[in-house]
């Protein structure tokens, strides 16, 4: 089976011992030549957070397998792919997950995870099934901050945010969003996508997508 192996470091890991960029490249190797896997290529992204997924060397390594140039993706740990159970949800859905349009392999050295096995597969179950328990818990939590704020008669995201119409949308739409499950950066992302603007005028950031989830959490 081709696979591509994806390898990464944050700055703050870059000359930690065991996880630097070669540690991880040979131990890639290693389970592909113990497996009898052909490693196709090893992208990296060296000094990039698994906050989210706007990382050229992973959106490089995902277009790998769209193409049909490897039939797996393998790291050394699923931590060194994603930190977020959000974005761990929508590569299941798109890559690894049996209702993929075309299903690939995801496979982790230190984690022992083969998706082409039961015991792998039930792992990205028991991540999906806790993904969507999140999603729904952050809704109801939403939902229920929503109600009792409107029976108090207080203004979403006043008075930074939500004065106006145009500004409750926007602030409706966060929360919708939040609710989903998505990240901050992917929150950002949409809202400037979608030509929405903060109280100044300017676009998102996810320092200031923090301070309005808080004051309508």
């Amino acid at each position: 089976m081709k696979v591509v192996g994806y390898v990464r470091v944050s700055t703050e890991e870059q000359s930690t011992k065991g996880v630097s960029l070669q540690a991880q490249a040979e131990k890639l190797r290693a389970y592909a030549s113990l497996y009898d896997l052909e490693l196709v290529a090893i992208v990296e992204d060296a000094g990039q957070s698994a906050k989210s997924l706007n990382r050229v060397g992973i959106q490089r390594a995902l277009e790998m397998l769209r193409n049909g140039e490897a039939e797996g993706l393998l790291v050394a740990k699923l931590d060194r792919l994603t930190r977020s159970i959000a974005d761990m949800c929508h590569l299941v859905a798109e890559f690894f997950g049996d209702r993929s349009k075309r299903p690939v392999t995801l496979l982790s050295v230190s984690d022992q995870l083969d998706t082409r096995s039961a015991a792998g597969r039930l792992v990205i179950n028991i991540l999906m099934a806790v993904a969507e328990w999140e999603r729904e818990a952050i809704g109801e939590r939403t939902r229920t901050a929503l109600q009792y704020k409107k029976a108090m008669g207080v203004l979403l995201g006043a008075p930074a945010l939500g004065s106006s119409d145009g500004e409750a949308a926007t602030v409706a739409r966060i929360v919708e969003l939040r609710a989903e499950g998505k990240t901050l950066q992917a929150i950002v992302d949409v809202l400037n996508a979608e030509g929405r603007v903060t109280k100044r005028g300017g676009k998102w950031a996810t320092t200031t997508l923090t301070k309005i989830l808080r004051r309508v959490a």
